[in-house]
């Protein structure tokens, strides 16, 4: 299946900036749909922002204008630029991929993928 692996998480102060990224692994050819979520302990994982094969973006209303996703070329890594933090944005953030493998034609959908988490904390 598709492996995600995370970084770039850490502890920031109000108004700090922190770039997170994500990659996509597990066969030669692949392409990915890619978002990120937050979960904070005792509460449902929320989406934050995604990005699909055609660089459509969206964003949770908010961080609209705080944070910017972007994706490689080869959609296969996902990164996510937060800026104006807030201490309100601290929690742990996964990466989630959709994404399509092919072995000769055609892309064929694969299991969706989560990452392992990378804790963001702001403090005031």
């Amino acid at each position: 299946g598709v492996h995600l692996v995370e970084s770039g998480g850490g502890s920031v102060q109000a108004g700090g900036s922190l770039r997170l990224s994500c990659t996509a692994s597990g066969y030669t050819y692949l392409r990915c749909a890619m978002s990120w979520y937050q979960q904070t302990p005792g509460k449902e994982r929320e989406f934050v922002s995604g990005i699909q094969r055609d660089g459509l973006t969206s964003y949770a209303d908010s961080v609209k204008g705080r944070f910017d996703i972007s994706q490689d070329s080869a959609k296969t890594t996902v990164y996510l630029e937060m800026n104006g933090l807030k201490p309100e944005d601290t929690a742990m953030y996964y990466c989630k991929a959709e994404c399509q493998r092919r072995q000769g034609l055609p892309w064929i959908r694969v299991d969706d993928a989560w990452g392992q988490g990378t804790q963001v904390t702001v403090s005031a």
